[in-house]
């Protein structure tokens, strides 16, 4: 059976705070968005304040590339938006010790697949809240949660600069 959680889109830029919900609306992760960084950087805590994981955005890189590390500091996976993408957004995702993941779909509208050694182990998707800044996760049993909402925090961020570079 999944899990589905609850993000609230556009409320986080680096600076900001947010919660991630789970189905019954119990705050279960913090993500808090660090200031007075060279590069954006998101720091992923427990409801207690624990620091799990953060995401930081990889500079001098050929294309957009953002880093998501384990609460040590090790990268744990590495995500960049595809170059060639014809009909769907898509975006790789390098898992250290672990199957790559892919993300594609329509990313901008909050409908889309994270896929790992050819299955679907997450979908995000807006259909499933009225609010319209909202969109949820779900994810597949057995799944690492951190990283699959961190990887979908990350898809999210970059899609949108990208959106407002192009604009």
């Amino acid at each position: 059976m999944p899990t589905r959680y609850k993000i609230r889109q556009n409320l986080f830029s680096i600076g900001d705070d947010f919660w991630i919900e789970n189905e019954a609306g119990d705050r279960v992760y913090k993500v808090d968005g660090k200031v007075l960084r060279i590069r954006k950087t998101l720091v992923f805590e427990d409801a207690k304040g624990r620091k799990l994981a953060q995401i930081k955005e990889r500079l001098l890189t050929i294309k957009d590339t953002m880093v998501i590390e384990d609460a040590d500091g090790r990268d744990i996976a590495t995500v960049k938006k595809a170059l060639l993408t014809p009909l769907r957004d898509k975006w790789n995702v390098d898992v250290k010790g672990g199957d790559d993941m892919t993300v594609q779909g329509n990313i901008l509208d909050f409908e889309y697949d994270i896929r790992s050694g050819g299955k679907k182990v997450a979908e995000i998707s807006k259909k499933w809240f009225r609010l319209t800044d909202t969109y949820g996760v779900s994810i597949e049993a057995g799944q690492n949660h951190i990283l699959i909402l961190a990887v979908a925090i990350v898809v999210d961020m970059m899609a949108h600069d990208e959106q407002e570079k192009g604009s």
